[in-house]
């Protein structure tokens, strides 16, 4: 059954009613003061058009709604309520050259067995990388029990 609104003159309230076509011209009781009242254009509207089973506003403009935000194109693989162009992935970060060259001078130290970390255990240069990017404190230094 469509919604329709309705005006009600008495006490000046707008109010919709569920009704079957047929009946949408007849006067309806105000659920206030309980006196007939005249049916009027609606005082707001919102059209959709389902398209590919995504919802797309009229005029079409070609686009299409995902949770309430315009895309270009439809889902094809995502993780569910999630589409690429409104959760894009934070791209991995990229090491500088500063960045890629202490590193490599670190593995040079732990090669040496110079490079230890805050207790003084002695650090290997294949474990270079994953020590640095946990954040544990690595600096120049021989290690305990030599």
């Amino acid at each position: 059954m469509p919604l329709y609104e309705y005006y009600c003159e008495p006490c000046n309230g707008i109010f919709e009613e569920l009704r079957p076509m047929r009946e949408a011209s007849e006067p309806v009781p105000c659920p206030v003061c309980y006196k007939d009242a005249k049916r009027i254009m609606p005082t707001s509207f919102a059209a959709f058009t389902f398209r590919d089973g995504y919802p797309r506003r009229i005029p079409d403009d070609g686009k299409y709604w995902h949770l309430g935000k315009k895309v270009s194109r439809l889902v094809t693989s995502a993780r569910p309520n999630e589409h690429p162009e409104v959760n894009k992935p934070e791209p991995k970060k990229r090491k500088t050259k500063g960045e890629k060259q202490e590193l490599q001078d670190m593995k040079e130290l732990a090669a040496k067995r110079e490079l230890v970390d805050l207790y003084g255990n002695e650090i290997k240069p294949e474990e270079v990388p994953k020590v640095v990017e946990q954040g544990r404190v690595v600096r120049k230094g021989t290690p305990r029990g030599l």
